[in-house]
């Protein structure tokens, strides 16, 4: 009870030595908000990031297997992998018969082209060639309208399924079910409308919002198929057979291609697995550089802190020579500059939290999601605590040693 007792009045004499020096505990804890700061949002920067890389992958697809020429991250020759022969349409087809266990089998192919309605324009759309199977591996369906089906891609019709942010832009309130739209020379009937999915735009990636979806027969018979790239899009029979089917997957293209068992595979299996390991190793390591960085500030207010303990221990030599002659013990005296340090710090800290606040949510606004976790709201107060402790802890050693006698002495 005695040692709660010293504690609470500990608390107390260290809460009115901050009110008494107003001035100087505000300048004091102006470093240690900035270094909260920079810390705080360099961990909900990354948290966004993250956030907004596993929403890209989701739209993927977690649980299909790309087939393509080249792999998403090179990792060796680069001339090698380039002189690969263009995966095809025909493998594709083929593909198809031999994975009977897949949920789907894509082929696709794509290309930018501008886009006209009446007076509107559109540049550098991409124009996606694919079957009525994409819905299944996007997991996305048309807002109005319907997607393509077998008869489209059959026939060669010149229809196509455009994205919300094209319907947004061209037609505004225009309805723009059975409207004519031009994809390059080539007029098309628009016979639905993606609902938003939103955009990968920030790492490089797609705006799924601004894609428009044609027959992949129709593509090869207005765009040609000879030297172009296509790339063959595996759904999973569920997301526990994964790897198992990676094997499938490789055997059959390896039968396809006809490569001998001494031949290397001449394309690549992509899936969204292997780009967030990337992801995540990257991003660890420029998470932990920007926290090294950021925590520097942290580490200079820290400094300022003990620098301003060690004039306030100087300042109040006498008060502490009076606590000790009528019986105030060493522990009890360090304990109270410990208490005022970590008190310093404590505000800044949670000053500091609030302007982490306002940062995330400009960031949520104009770059992408981004919000300050409950993780990094508990890492902020107590790293704000712990600097406290290191920057008061060899100014209240210096004031629990002082002799008595000779603080009653100091002018």
């Amino acid at each position: 009870m005695r040692s709660i007792q010293d504690k609470i009045e500990a608390f107390r004499i260290a809460f009115y030595a901050l009110k008494a020096n107003k001035s100087r505990a505000v300048l004091t804890t102006l470093g240690i908000i900035i270094g909260i700061v920079a810390v705080t949002t360099t961990m909900t920067a990354a948290n966004g990031l993250g956030n907004s890389f596993k929403e890209s992958a989701a739209a993927l697809g977690t649980d299909v297997y790309y087939v393509s020429k080249m792999p998403w991250i090179i990792q060796g020759n680069f001339f090698e992998f380039r002189n690969r022969e263009n995966i095809t349409y025909e493998e594709g087809v083929k593909l198809i018969r031999e994975l009977s266990d897949a949920k789907a089998v894509i082929p696709s192919t794509n290309q930018n082209y501008d886009i006209k309605y009446k007076s509107e324009i559109m540049s550098a759309v991409p124009i996606i060639g694919t079957t009525e199977q994409q819905v299944q591996i996007i997991d996305a369906f048309p807002e109005f309208g319907r997607f393509l089906t077998s008869p489209d891609i059959q026939y060669k019709k010149n229809v196509c399924v455009i994205g919300y942010e094209i319907k947004k832009e061209m037609f505004k309130n225009v309805d723009p079910i059975n409207k004519d739209i031009k994809i390059g020379r080539y007029k098309y009937r628009i016979i639905g409308v993606m609902e938003k999915r939103g955009s990968a735009g920030f790492f490089g990636g797609p705006n799924f919002d601004r894609q428009i979806f044609i027959p992949i027969t129709t593509f090869m018979k207005v765009y040609g198929s000879l030297n172009r790239q296509f790339n063959i899009a595996v759904k999973s029979p569920s997301q526990d057979e994964m790897k198992n089917f990676q094997y499938e997957i490789i055997g059959k293209m390896r039968k396809i291609r006809k490569l001998k068992p001494s031949e290397k595979d001449n394309f690549s299996i992509n899936s969204m697995d292997s780009l967030m390991s990337a992801y995540n190793s990257i991003m660890g390591v420029i998470v932990l550089i920007g926290l090294l960085i950021t925590s520097i500030s942290l580490f200079v207010g820290a400094i300022g802190v003990m620098n301003i303990m060690f004039v306030s221990v100087t300042e109040r030599t006498r008060e502490i020579g009076i606590r000790k002659a009528v019986g105030a013990k060493s522990k009890t005296i360090m304990t109270q500059f410990l208490f005022e340090s970590s008190s310093i710090c404590l505000i800044g800290g949670s000053i500091g939290l609030v302007f982490s606040f306002g940062i995330a949510k400009l960031i949520d606004m104009l770059l992408m999601p981004a919000t300050v976790s409950l993780p990094v709201v508990m890492t902020s107060i107590l790293v704000s605590i712990l600097v406290g402790v290191f920057s008061g802890l060899m100014p209240a050693i210096k004031a629990s040693r002082l002799n008595p006698i000779d603080a009653l002495h100091y002018e």
